[in-house]
């Protein structure tokens, strides 16, 4: 058992513009003229980037400001994209420290893998990342996908977990990021494993943000990809619907890490996902979305309270 302690926008040029940044920032040449001496025995600075999902952007910043308390410069490269575009960056190197979660990064690396447990999802992990990178120790919190309707909505139909939808007798608009239609947990799985007929799929790039919720409250969607610890659900009266079957893995935080990773920042991450818990994550987001907080200020006070800095 693991010691307790996502794919959420489409490419944008912003994304682009990132990666493009990271590229550049991999590939300075050591050699360059005007390179000293004492440069070239510096360590170069550990890069931390994170999705374009603002809960996503806290776990980076926390991650950032306990290794710079440890001594470890850090290059943020924030709000880089999603799988699609972050993950030839990770391996290829060009990125050290990424905030994930267990179930989806591993759908993503292996779209076959059975599921289980968070324990048995994370040594599937394990296994499927590619060589260069770790998954350090996960945290107890998670940030799962869900199927979220509304109270009223659930009440209508008699709603209580994914397989209950087949219940519904009019036609069904699901709402979420335009990569949710290539998901193994997504439109086609509630149809070929439930029977739910999708009438449309509309695509709402904000990681089931405000734009989704608004579209399932109005009634615009019916169904939406939000994940759980989202305040928002609360908020709004939405319903999480059960996961029995496990469509959805486990999604426990975890950080993953390239080689240039030493152990002491390691230990470092690892104290910091050993104190986060799944009440700590959606109170972080709530403290972004509802207060306006920045990722940085939200950082450094929970970090402050858990004596990480």
């Amino acid at each position: 058992m693991f010691t307790a302690a996502k794919g959420r926008l489409a490419w944008s040029a912003v994304a682009v513009g990132a990666v493009v940044a990271l590229a550049g920032c991999a590939s300075g040449d050591p050699l360059d003229e005007g390179t000293s001496t004492e440069d070239e025995g510096a360590a170069a600075p550990l890069v931390v980037s994170s999705q374009a999902y603002y809960s996503n952007e806290i776990i980076a910043e926390i991650y950032s400001q306990a290794l710079e308390a440890g001594g470890y410069e850090v290059d943020r490269q924030f709000q880089i994209g999603q799988r699609e575009v972050y993950l030839p960056e990770l391996e290829a190197g060009n990125i050290d420290v990424f905030p994930e979660y267990i179930g989806s990064l591993l759908q993503a690396l292996d779209p076959e893998a059975a599921g289980g447990t968070a324990d048995e999802v994370f040594a599937d992990l394990q296994d499927a990342l590619p060589e260069g990178l770790t998954a350090l120790q996960p945290a107890d919190a998670s940030d799962q996908n869900s199927w979220t309707v509304t109270q009223e909505f659930a009440d209508k139909y008699d709603l209580t977990d994914v397989a209950s939808l087949a219940n519904v007798t009019e036609p069904i608009i699901v709402g979420g990021n335009s990569e949710l239609a290539t998901r193994p947990y997504g439109p086609e799985a509630l149809e070929s494993q439930y029977g739910v007929p999708i009438a449309e799929v509309k695509s709402i790039e904000d990681s089931g943000g405000p734009l989704t919720v608004k579209a399932l409250v109005d009634n615009d969607i019916q169904l939406a990809n939000i994940y759980t610890a989202d305040p928002n659900i609360k908020a709004n009266n939405l319903v999480a619907l059960d996961d029995p079957d496990g469509i959805f893995f486990p999604d426990n935080v975890v950080a993953i890490v390239s080689d240039n990773v030493d152990a002491g920042a390691q230990e470092i991450l690892d104290e910091v996902n050993a104190a986060l818990s799944a009440g700590d994550l959606v109170s972080l987001n709530s403290e972004s979305f509802n207060d306006q907080k920045s990722a940085d200020v939200i950082a450094e006070a929970w970090l402050t309270d858990k004596g990480l800095i």
